[in-house]
């Protein structure tokens, strides 16, 4: 059972999500699939021998935090890069600290943010890596991984797709958020519940609107729905023109037509 959040809010400069951000694997919420003691990733931090993987899933869901915790729980050295802002001779660096590490004893755990956006040679410059143990490769992917990553990084680590937060999930969340910083949202439930809809499985952005409403000047009475959608702005449907989201809303479309529902098309 996890212990209680403390009743004051140690750090209220940092952005809500942020703090709220799991210390343990078991605080993490969604991804049971995974994180169960009979789960991959359970049973490789139960035995310790944590094998390199793709973390393959939308934003929001704890792609980061649990590439954090997992260094944490093998004790691992944690190492992280965004393939938006590193280039080969980053990697490099990265890659004679793990050597240095592993000659005293220590592993180290590589995590790539938007691992898909490497092109394909700076993917082959992890293989010789990889394989040999150097590091153990914790990449994070909001793209389909088979159509972005080569075939022998594929082959070297498996690929685990995590999923989007449910509403249950999500309204833990909200939860979690009130007792941090003490403050009830300013909402009644049928608010509280177009809340969770309008973060459509994305925890983050959940969070980011609960701020917003926590800085809100206090109210008489708690705000409906339509005073909601007055204070905070729904998500936009995920849409990369030519990729995976493309093709999920295009298909989104297709099945609402042939229900005949116009509304769901529109």
């Amino acid at each position: 059972m996890e212990p209680p959040l403390p009743l004051f809010d140690e750090e209220p400069a940092r952005p809500l999500a942020d703090r709220l951000r799991p210390t343990r694997l078991n605080e993490v919420v969604g991804q049971d699939h995974l994180l169960a003691p009979d789960a991959p990733l359970g049973r490789m931090v139960a035995q310790r021998r944590l094998s390199s993987a793709i973390l393959w899933g939308p934003p929001g869901v704890g792609k980061t935090t649990i590439a954090r915790l997992l260094a944490r729980a093998g004790d691992l050295a944690f190492e992280p890069v965004s393939a938006t802002f590193s280039g080969v001779a980053d990697l490099r660096k990265v890659f004679a600290a793990a050597q240095r590490r592993r000659g005293i004893g220590q592993g180290t755990l590589l995590f790539v943010d938007e691992i898909h956006r490497f092109n394909r040679a700076q993917q082959d410059s992890f293989l010789p890596y990889v394989e040999d143990g150097t590091i153990t490769l914790i990449g994070a992917a909001t793209e389909n991984p088979s159509f972005e990553l080569n075939g022998a990084l594929l082959s070297r680590t498996q690929v685990l797709v995590l999923k989007r937060l449910d509403e249950a999930t999500l309204s833990t969340l909200l939860d979690r958020a009130e007792r941090l910083t003490g403050h009830r949202l300013p909402l009644d439930d049928d608010a509280r519940r177009a809340l969770t809809a309008m973060a459509d499985g994305d925890g983050r952005h959940l969070l980011n609107m609960a701020e917003q409403l926590q800085a809100l000047p206090d109210h008489e009475t708690a705000l409906d729905t339509a005073a909601l959608a007055h204070h905070v702005q729904r998500r936009a449907p995920l849409y990369d023109k030519a990729q995976e989201g493309h093709y999920n809303l295009i298909s989104a479309l297709h099945k609402s037509m042939r229900g005949s529902d116009p509304d769901a098309a529109l």
